[in-house]
């Protein structure tokens, strides 16, 4: 159990805080925050600790365009200052979940820099090929995912409403009460 429950409670507020941004002003971000963000990636856990990732920061704008136009649900990508890239070996076997892990490490810790994000999908997407050629990432690793980041445009932005915990949880066994 964690001792001082104001860490606790902040690490709640930050995960609770994460949303996705699809429009970001061209600002900037530090590179010491990006590694810092890398840094959360390459702790997050990994089944039997093999680590199988590697990760990317796209700051160019032409090339961060080539790849929102590859793909088809992040054309956002091409407007955020910074798209990190997630690729896993292929032949782990948890690979896709460990990535997954990694992935979420990286909302969670821009968000808790204030910075804006949104995860696009790669595992299994026909331009996931495209990307890791683009890139020049060798054929041992495929792409697990895109994150588009930086500082949000607020203009009409509306936060998305969560199900309620009720509706989604059950306890023991489903259905019963």
């Amino acid at each position: 159990m964690i001792q001082n429950k104001n860490i606790a409670n902040f690490g709640v507020t930050i995960i609770q805080a994460r949303h996705s941004i699809r429009h970001f002003k061209d600002t900037p971000i530090p590179d010491e925050i990006i590694l810092k963000v890398l840094d959360c990636a390459k702790s997050a856990p990994s089944a039997k600790n093999i680590q199988p990732w590697i990760f990317g920061t796209i700051k160019d704008k032409t090339l961060r365009e080539e790849i929102a136009n590859l793909t088809t649900s992040g054309k956002f990508i091409a407007e955020a200052p910074v798209c990190f890239a997630v690729f896993g070996e292929r032949d782990q076997q948890f690979v896709v979940e460990d990535c997954c892990a990694a992935t979420e490490n990286i909302l969670i810790a821009l968000t808790g820099y204030g910075i804006g994000s949104c995860w696009v999908a790669g595992e299994g997407k026909e331009y996931a090929e495209p990307i890791r050629k683009l890139l020049g990432v060798p054929d041992k690793y495929k792409l697990i995912s895109l994150i588009a980041a930086g500082e949000a445009k607020t203009e009409g932005f509306v936060l998305a409403k969560k199900k309620n915990l009720s509706d989604i949880t059950f306890t023991e066994r489903f259905g019963s009460e």
